[in-house]
């Protein structure tokens, strides 16, 4: 009998509906509902393929905030901690070159320039 463990115990994610963890398994059943609304509500005014795309991007959003993670952080702190730092406290930052070398050398080459 082989029991599998993953090599990083942060990556466990524990199986709850068909292989997807909860939060996934939730934005999906979100997705297809968003699709399914888009559909019934927009079929009147739409032909079939215009109305497949809007489905499509109307339930692509909810897809991504189930699946994506970035760094270790779901969509939503991702989108918290981009907004923070672009938004809420955007800092300039200036570059001043300097020369290491040069600072360390200068007095010699000073001395020898004389």
């Amino acid at each position: 009998m082989e029991v599998k463990i993953n090599r990083e115990i942060r990556n466990y994610t524990e199986s709850i509906f068909f292989g997807l963890s909860l939060r996934q398994f939730v934005f999906t059943v979100l997705a297809v509902g968003v699709a399914i609304g888009l559909y019934f509500l927009l079929k009147p005014h739409f032909g079939i393929e215009v109305l497949s795309w809007v489905c499509i991007l109307g339930a692509a959003p909810f897809a991504v905030l189930g699946f994506v993670s970035y760094h270790g952080m779901t969509a939503e702190q991702f989108i918290w901690v981009w907004f923070k730092s672009e938004i809420l406290e955007p800092k300039r930052l200036y570059f001043k070159p300097s020369n290491l070398y040069y600072d360390v050398l200068k007095d010699k080459l000073k001395e020898q320039e004389k």
